[in-house]
């Protein structure tokens, strides 16, 4: 007999990855031992903070996926393993990528191009679980609705901009000014312009 899956525990599995990861990035901000606990590295704490809510934003998205549906099956477990493992593979290039914008992380115009294809391929792959996840649901679930169907698309958009980043980073365009970051700000238009297609084709909104 097929047994329902419990989808509270792949919940509680997932928040723990996330409060793992959370605590491995403070692990990693250390302590000089000959430093006053009143002497502040900043560039050390802007690199934590950013990656500190950059893992909030992801967990925020994984959170309300599970509002948006109670439906789970093997693949959905699946992907949200592969999910669960890249994001902790994935806060530490965001640190780098910050002490290199700072300075306080020396590399040279290769390691740098390298450094940002590591942090797209990273987002890329993140949002392609998500827009996978979204996708099964639609297909799958007896109570889906075209609400699936967008958010699959939506993150579908956070995949090819990321896309665009690597292939910016790769052939070194604008690379010291940032550009394959910089390239993210389409995120906020190309989001708009599909949800308002979007509601204009469903009235799903």
């Amino acid at each position: 007999m097929k047994l329902p899956h419990n989808r509270s525990r792949i919940e509680a599995f997932s928040d723990g990855v996330f409060a793992f990861a959370a605590t491995l990035l403070v692990v990693s901000v250390g302590t000089q031992a000959e430093s006053s606990i009143l002497q502040v590295d900043w560039m050390v704490f802007l690199s934590f903070g950013v990656s500190f809510f950059a893992l909030v934003g992801l967990w925020s998205v994984h959170y309300n996926f599970f509002r948006r549906t109670n439906y789970m099956d093997n693949m959905i477990i699946g992907l949200n393993a592969v999910l669960l493992f890249l994001i902790l593979y994935y806060i530490f290039p965001i640190k780098s990528l910050i002490n290199s914008w700072t300075g306080a992380l020396q590399i040279n115009a290769d390691e740098f191009s390298s450094l940002f294809q590591l942090y797209s391929l990273g987002f890329l792959l993140i949002f392609t679980c998500y827009a996978l996840m979204y996708l099964r649901v639609y297909k799958k679930a007896n109570n889906s609705n075209m609400t699936h169907l967008f958010y699959a698309r939506h993150f579908g958009l956070f995949v090819l901009v990321a896309l665009v980043s690597i292939v910016i980073a790769e052939l070194q365009l604008g690379l010291y000014y940032g550009l394959p970051g910089i390239v993210y700000v389409l995120l906020g238009p190309f989001c708009y312009f599909h949800a308002s297609y979007f509601q204009k084709k469903t009235n799903a909104f």
